[in-house]
């Protein structure tokens, strides 16, 4: 790797990969991202996200974007709730005077935040990576599909779940669960949805029995008015094709759910009854825990790539930014690139391995891996309300 103007490509255009842009661009480093889809808005980019002050939010600090930040953002739902099936309320928690209580802002804002904080031109769109050639001495040639293709001195990984530039690091890919969730919304819930209103009250709510579990929670940006809520159940991934349900049929998908959880409190199953809109299938992956790799010139990965988890961490999109802020300032701290990127990765690897061993944990609990277990001791879970 040259140690003086190293050539930068991060491939991806998440939140941890365009705050890294960011922080090198501040300091003076030439960076392109390359991002496969068409435009900042060709496709949703996802709920409300909480970002806590001493990890997403000290980045966002460290970046200059505070300002920006507090511009938009909005504080956390107050109140989480945990339930059993029948309904019955067994936990109900407000936070601490002077807790760390998490900001909320739309995954989609803070992505425009970021974006609009860049050079013009710093984000490639429609480049999709399609190869990766080491070259020697760190250097690898990067084969875009319609075969463009550009040299650097250092790819950063920051290409999620399913990232192209992982596999030159480690063999490790993500694994199913054993747990999918289907995510369903509703608009103007208090005027629309009452009974869901109530239900979920002014945060988060999270009814568990078994191997199946019901989440749900207030977006408290314009006007607290939306809920977004995940119908968990442990299963085969390929749970629809076995039962012979069809995704995209919405009644269709209504009645297999309602028939899974047909033993539960009607109350309850107003969440799989008066949706807004269809069913979205999510099943869950994870990368094994720990995941590391040896050390590689010229090559790293930060956010999803390095540590996917599964959402019951609540601290995905905080680690991201925390990865991006950490591997932007060691690279400008260090005149060597390859000293830069062994500190940024002797931090960030043993962190998310705690992470995602602590989410795997709460998976488990929460979504009990045995069909037949009790449910869910009610001790303080506020941190199994945080989305990714």
């Amino acid at each position: 790797m040259n140690p003086s103007t190293p050539r930068i490509a991060v491939i991806g255009g998440g939140l941890g990969g365009l705050l890294c842009a960011r922080v090198l661009q501040r300091e003076g480093r030439p960076v392109t991202v390359f991002e496969r889809e068409e435009s900042a808005d060709a496709r949703p980019h996802g709920a409300t996200l909480e970002l806590r002050a001493a990890t997403g939010r000290a980045a966002l600090l460290a970046a200059g974007l505070d300002d920006e930040f507090r511009a938009i953002a909005c504080p956390g739902g107050r109140e989480t709730r945990l339930l059993d099936r029948t309904g019955t309320l067994l936990h109900r928690e407000l936070p601490d005077d002077g807790e760390d209580e998490p900001a909320e802002i739309g995954r989609a804002d803070l992505r425009r935040l970021l974006l609009d904080s860049l050079a013009p031109g710093t984000v490639r769109w429609g480049r999709y990576l399609s190869t990766l050639h080491p070259l020697g001495e760190g250097t690898h040639k990067a084969v875009f599909d319609g075969g463009h293709t550009e040299t650097f001195d250092l790819v950063i990984g920051a290409d999620g779940a399913w990232s192209r530039v992982r596999p030159l690091l480690t063999d490790d890919t993500p694994h199913y669960s054993g747990v999918t969730f289907v995510e369903v919304g509703f608009d103007d819930v208090d005027a629309r949805h009452p009974a869901v209103a109530r239900l979920v009250g002014d945060g988060s709510m999270l009814a568990l029995s078994g191997a199946k579990g019901l989440i749900a929670h207030r977006d408290h940006r314009d006007g607290r008015d939306h809920i977004r809520a995940y119908i968990a159940f442990r299963g085969s991934q390929d749970w629809m094709l076995d039962r012979g349900v069809n995704v995209h049929d919405t009644e269709d998908m209504r009645a297999a759910l309602l028939e899974s959880f047909a033993d539960w409190d009607s109350a309850l199953l107003t969440l799989l009854r008066e949706n807004d809109g269809g069913f979205l299938n999510q099943p869950l992956f994870a990368l094994p825990v720990p995941h590391t790799w040896p050390h590689t010139p010229g090559l790293t990965l930060l956010g999803d790539a390095a540590h996917l988890m599964t959402p019951f961490s609540g601290k995905g999109a905080d680690l991201a930014l925390l990865d991006g802020w950490e591997l932007a300032a060691s690279l400008t701290r260090h005149a060597d690139p390859e000293a830069a990127l062994r500190d940024y990765e002797a931090t960030m690897l043993p962190r998310s391995a705690e992470a995602a061993g602590a989410a795997a944990r709460d998976l488990d609990n929460a979504i009990a891996a045995d069909a037949v277990a009790a449910d869910a001791p009610h001790g303080t879970l506020r941190h199994l309300f945080r989305r990714r």
